[in-house]
């Protein structure tokens, strides 16, 4: 079955760098758009960044510049660099590919941007 295990978290001080990994297994991997997503302490999930399988990407406006997805389809896991970390950008985040009609995500990894 589809599997997605997220790590790199933590805690970091404004400005700060992190990077986060999402090891997958139970489907195609070079087949698929690979996404992140954060959840903020009560606020709705939202897309981060999005990998197509030909490794275009397209990022929110609100990271675009200061992080970078990536994949490694032979490691069959994808990233997340995130630089110039602000306290805005803390929350869990997920990783999360779609093979309809059902959404998969990962347990999560918390991210916490503060002096």
């Amino acid at each position: 079955q589809v599997e997605l295990v997220e790590s790199g978290g933590g805690l970091v001080q404004p400005g700060g760098s992190l990077r986060l990994s999402c090891a997958t297994s139970g489907f195609t991997f070079s087949s698929y758009v690979l996404s992140w997503y954060r959840q903020a302490p009560g606020k709705q999930r939202e897309l981060v960044a999005v990998v197509s399988p030909t490794d275009t990407t397209n990022y929110s406006n609100l990271v675009k510049g200061r992080f970078t997805i990536a994949r490694d389809n032979a490691k069959r896991a994808v990233y997340l660099q995130m630089n110039g970390l602000r306290p805005d950008d803390t929350g869990v985040y997920y990783c999360h590919i779609r093979h309809d009609p059902i959404n998969y995500w990962g347990q999560g990894t918390q991210v916490t941007v503060s002096s």
